[in-house]
């Protein structure tokens, strides 16, 4: 280590394997004021390794970090290890949790979609409507006598969680968001999502109201393998026939005749533009000016955004949210480049709604700037593998790259890949169906505990289960789509009962379980992963392909190959989560053992592919069962 590894605040007694290399290498990055992007396995502790030295740094050269991640649930990971830090060191340093500015509002507003809330919110402060912004700040501005002393208050106090800042304000009835906002200038880290940083607005208004500037700052994302389809998301924009005709409900109960004559022409365009799609063709590539010149045919496509706009602020003021306005967003972003940009019209599976998509497949168009202008950038994840592809797609530059191999012992895990199934698309059959139950119940049955069935869809997972369901003897549990945060924290619980006599959860591998879930020591002691979870290879898929071709040569690989395996190394993550789990991980599909696949994982995972693997399981946990 270059320093005393205290001077490099780090909070335990013990510095586990492999968490030496890692501070090490983030602390000489930032002295050399380059990026790093790096790859660590699951369980070896990269929030403290990356926050402990960052914080290190920033303190002494007066630089501030954001810790950047997509789910909430890190977030509370990051505020834990910077108590611990300020626990150890006493280090005179504050920090700022922040979520989204919806999350954190004390006012009702749960029903309302984030851009409808964010004009809502600005609405009811310049009307000075608002009692828990009106508590913070005065007409003029300026903070309350009140706020000051909550503030020093609050400061004292943390580090603090957002629930917990959240929950401080409710009596005084003081808009947390405000006080997190006030916070921030003081704060060596700021923890956030994504959005903060990577969406421009939203950036520029948090550091004005900070009094930072980007280049003063080091960036820290968290499961960095998420950034690529979050950022390509942020500028995504989306129009269809279901906020058309929501549109025209709110023109004809506002009387805003001309509009709604307007609007349903608009509604015909939409029809004759998706008139040749059909079973057979539910998609299609549409050009930019496909759209514009049939809209300048009846009207001026201008004047059509400049009355959709305003109409849509005039329903606002009644009505908190408008898909009026929504339509007038979408028609002024539609204008934007073509490159880097896929534009499809699609029908959905029920064929009831069409949706237009100005659909980005470049991420680094929004990562890029922040890159190039931070301080530093680190972008850390247990699958941020390989490394080159993400700083390829990001537009990283001046940068490190890290794969640390697996710093818990070998024997403590036993990898396969069971080449007798596979769920690829021309194979699939009920025989098929029932072999794969038949394989899975064979591995679980030699499994002494929990195990987790992954699968590339609900839709698979369901022709499986129905004959798994007939043949397994464990406890059944099966992940329900578009679970709520207290569902999957119930079924959660559940599954983990199971530890002693084991159960097995069936779920999809982009599901609630696939990441992000944190099973560690007795709870889960096999994962399967069935069959490749690779994107469906609709236009999005194929344009995406194609752009990273024509960039990089390295279509497949970036568009559709690494980011199912990304999946899979995901799910498999879930089992061993420190160097005291023993676990099993199955790949089980045929072409896992294709060469363009096998290549793909990390060689510290050591996959055998093997037909005997009934009898190298019981091996693996001994005479136990």
């Amino acid at each position: 280590m270059p320093e005393k590894i205290d001077e490099m605040l780090f909070p335990h007694d013990k510095v586990r394997k492999t968490q030496d290399l890692v501070i090490d290498d983030v602390h000489n990055s930032l002295k050399e004021k380059k990026n790093i992007l790096f790859h660590a396995p699951t369980g070896i502790g990269k929030t403290v390794s990356a926050l402990a030295p960052a914080l290190s740094f920033a303190i002494k050269n007066n630089l501030t970090i954001f810790f950047l991640t997509s789910r909430h649930t890190q977030h509370k990971i990051a505020v834990d290890t910077l108590k611990a830090i300020k626990k150890k060191h006493g280090n005179n340093f504050s920090i700022v949790d922040l979520i989204g500015k919806k999350f954190m509002c004390l006012q009702e507003v749960d029903a309302l979609y984030n851009s409808d809330f964010l004009d809502y919110c600005k609405s009811l402060r310049e009307k000075n409507e608002c009692e828990f912004y009106e508590n913070v700040r005065k007409k003029s501005r300026t903070v309350t006598v009140e706020a000051e002393v909550k503030l020093k208050e609050l400061q004292d106090v943390g580090p603090l969680h957002v629930q917990e800042l959240v929950e401080c304000c409710k009596k005084p009835k003081m808009c947390p968001y405000e006080m997190a906002s006030l916070m921030s200038k003081n704060a060596s880290v700021i923890i956030a999502d994504y959005n903060y940083i990577f969406n421009s607005p939203i950036r520029e208004s948090l550091l004005a109201r900070a009094d930072k500037k980007l280049e003063e700052c080091i960036i820290i994302v968290d499961e960095g393998h998420n950034l690529p389809g979050r950022a390509r998301d942020m500028l995504t924009a989306k129009l269809s026939t279901f906020m058309i005709e929501r549109a025209i409900k709110e023109l004809n109960k506002f009387k805003f005749f001309d509009a709604l004559v307007k609007v349903k022409k608009l509604q015909d365009i939409f029809e004759e533009l998706s008139s040749n799609l059909n079973f057979n063709t539910e998609e299609k590539l549409i050009r930019k000016y496909e759209l514009m010149d049939r809209i300048n045919e009846e009207m001026k496509y201008d004047e059509l955004i400049s009355d959709l706009t305003f109409i849509g602020d005039d329903i606002k003021e009644k009505q908190k949210q408008s898909y009026v306005s929504s339509i007038a967003k979408f028609l002024e972003v539609w204008i934007g480049d073509d490159n880097g940009f896929a534009r499809i019209l699609s029908k959905s599976e029920d064929k009831d709604i069409i949706t237009l998509n100005y659909q980005c497949l470049d991420p680094s168009l929004l990562t890029r700037d922040v890159i190039d202008k931070s301080y530093s950038t680190i972008l850390m994840s247990g699958t941020l593998t390989p490394t080159h592809m993400y700083a390829d797609i990001l537009g990283f530059s001046n940068t490190l790259e890290k794969e640390y191999g697996n710093p818990f012992p070998k024997e403590n895990r036993l990898s396969l890949i069971i080449p007798e199934t596979t769920t690829k698309y021309s194979r699939r059959s009920e025989s098929e169906y029932k072999k794969i139950a038949e394989t899975c119940n064979r591995i679980v049955n030699k499994v002494p505990g929990n195990v987790a069935l992954f699968f590339p869809s609900y839709f698979l997972r369901d022709r499986v289960y129905k004959y798994f369901y007939e043949i397994c003897k464990k406890e059944k549990i099966l992940e329900k789509q578009a679970l709520s945060n207290k569902e999957k924290h119930d079924m959660l619980e559940r599954f983990k009962s199971h530890k002693d006599e084991g159960a097995v959860l069936l779920a999809a591998s982009a599901g609630s379980f696939g990441e992000g879930i944190d099973l560690p020591g007795d709870f889960l002691k096999a994962v399967v992963i069935i069959g490749l979870p690779l994107e469906k290879p609709n236009l999005e898929t194929k344009e995406l392909i194609d752009y990273y071709q024509e960039k990089y040569g390295k279509g497949m690989e970036y568009g559709y190959i690494f980011p199912a395996i990304t999946k899979c190394l995901q799910n498999a993550g879930r089992c061993i989560r420190s160097e005291n789990d023993k676990g099993v991980i199955v790949l089980l599909d045929e072409r896992f053992a294709w060469k363009n696949y096998y290549d793909c994982f990390p060689e510290n995972m050591n996959f055998k592919i093997s037909k005997v693997y009934e009898e190298r399981i019981e091996r693996f946990f001994g005479n136990s069962l």
